[in-house]
């Protein structure tokens, strides 16, 4: 008689582990093609899809690649090439659109991979996790793409928003003279009337700097000889103020017809005057989106010498700074730079360049890359300039050599300078002698000359050290940073 039957065993079949095995080895794979897609676009249609696709996307990313290489190693040997590459908006366009069509050729062999990866032959837990996988592959790649493409949409926009369309134009005497304004926010005033005023002279090769500062309060001056300005007032400006020549330029727009500008020109051809230099660009600053600019950045550390009202003693908001070295928001910051309550324009003044040198110094392109869209959106409400987009890189470049070199500053303040009856001739020796001093091509100052030390005990007011009495070390510095 036949023996009783085998007891079942608790094991599984040969047949089922055999279709495990191959359930598992067809989840590796799908999920191997989508890694090819990441690292090598192109490759998973290479090896198992439309070969033709594969090849075309693998010459697309390797001509990518030797771009992006060539770039980044010619920038290295010459990093003006990629500060004139970051301001140029043709090439900011094409980028652009390029990591737009990259982002949209990317997703579509990512989902490609998914298809040749057979996933309906996969297991249902298998098949979802291929689907999360692709997905999350999918969106990061092409989400990093299209957020660098808005960037750089950004960076394009800021360039063709702040800069002027006009044609570059080149050095005078090694140097580019650009006249800074500081004005009031306000629809449709731009500058209306000048809260501040300020040449920045440039070495052309150096990024050597010098701030020439003109009070607002300057009267009885002449204006550039031959200019529009100099035809209706040949024996000076006597109206109002240097700050009013804005004013009285716009109610004469006759005068201007060609002159998109005509406040700032007429401004312009004052300063012309004054100082004998010819000035290259200019730009105006409205004073409530540096506040913006300086939260953006987030923050500057400044020495506050004295207490420095934030508003005036009606403002709800009426506060002081307190003395020390302090980090100072926007809104601090902008009343450090303002403030005239119980002080004097010539200490706001001192002030507004220890501001600059501050901002110059510890602003780095790290900060400005970390804080890219909000500095975009400060600076493009910030600044309006006669600076043409193709002069960017350039200026840039010299901001950056300035940051390593000590700023000089000139001002045609008191006790120096007679504002109501200034000495022409004497503040233009000034003026050349400080630019001549920057470069070492002039003896230093006469120590018998220098200003009194501050005594101890002695109450000053602003941000820097000095008194109106006799004057304020920033307006008058070889080391401006020294000063502040």
């Amino acid at each position: 008689m036949p023996g009783p039957s085998p007891a079942p065993t608790s094991g599984t079949s040969p047949r089922r582990d055999a279709n495990e095995r191959a359930a598992r080895v067809r989840f590796r794979r799908a999920i191997a093609l989508m890694l090819m897609t990441l690292v090598l676009p192109g490759s998973a249609q290479l090896v198992a899809g439309n070969r033709d696709v594969g090849r075309a996307a693998m010459r697309v990313w390797a001509g990518l690649l030797l771009t992006v290489l060539v770039t980044v190693v010619v920038s290295l040997v010459d990093h003006r090439v990629a500060l004139e590459l970051a301001s140029n908006t043709l090439v900011l366009g094409l980028l652009r659109f390029g990591l737009i069509a990259v982002a949209l050729g990317w997703a579509y062999l990512f989902v490609d991979a998914w298809r040749i990866g057979h996933p309906l032959t996969l297991s249902m837990q298998h098949r979802r996790a291929v689907v999360g996988v692709n997905g999350a592959l999918c969106f990061s790649v092409a989400g990093a793409l299209l957020f660098g493409s808005h960037l750089v949409a950004v960076q394009r926009d800021l360039i063709q928003t702040m800069f002027g369309d006009g044609e570059a134009v080149g050095a005078t005497h090694g140097r580019f003279n650009v006249a800074l304004f500081g004005g009031d926010a306000g629809a449709g005033r731009w500058g209306l009337r000048p809260d501040s005023m300020t040449i920045a002279s440039i070495d052309a090769v150096t990024g050597k700097t010098v701030l020439i500062s003109l009070p607002r309060n300057m009267t009885n001056f002449p204006f550039r000889e031959g200019s529009v300005m100099d035809e209706q007032f040949p024996d000076g400006f006597s109206e109002d103020y240097l700050n009013g020549v804005s004013t009285w330029a716009l109610d004469h727009p006759d005068l201007f017809k060609h002159s998109d500008n005509p406040g700032i020109d007429a401004t312009i051809q004052g300063m012309e005057g004054i100082t004998g230099l010819e000035i290259n660009y200019w730009a105006m600053v409205n004073l409530e989106g540096f506040k913006d600019l300086v939260d953006a950045f987030g923050g500057v550390t400044l020495n506050v010498r004295d207490q420095i009202p934030v508003g005036l003693p009606s403002d709800s908001y009426f506060r002081y700074i307190e003395p020390g070295v302090q980090e100072l928001d926007g809104q601090e910051t902008l009343w450090f730079a303002r403030a005239r309550y119980g002080s004097d324009d010539y200490s706001r003044m001192a002030r507004q360049k220890c501001v600059m040198a501050a901002m110059l110094q510890q602003v780095s392109p790290q900060q400005a890359l970390a804080n890219f869209e909000d500095i975009a959106a400060a600076g493009a409400s910030m600044v309006s300039t006669s600076i043409p987009g193709s002069e960017v890189g350039r200026f840039v470049d010299l901001a950056l050599k300035a940051r390593s070199q000590k700023i000089s500053t000139v001002s045609l303040v008191p006790p120096l300078v007679n504002t109501a009856e200034p000495d022409i001739a004497e503040i233009q020796e000034m003026v050349a002698t400080g630019i001549d001093r920057s470069e070492g091509d002039a003896p230093p100052a006469d120590p018998t000359k220098k200003r009194k030390k501050k005594q101890a005990g002695a109450s000053t007011t602003g941000g820097s050290i000095g008194s109106m009495a006799d004057g304020y070390a920033a307006n008058q510095s070889g080391d401006l940073a020294a000063s502040c």
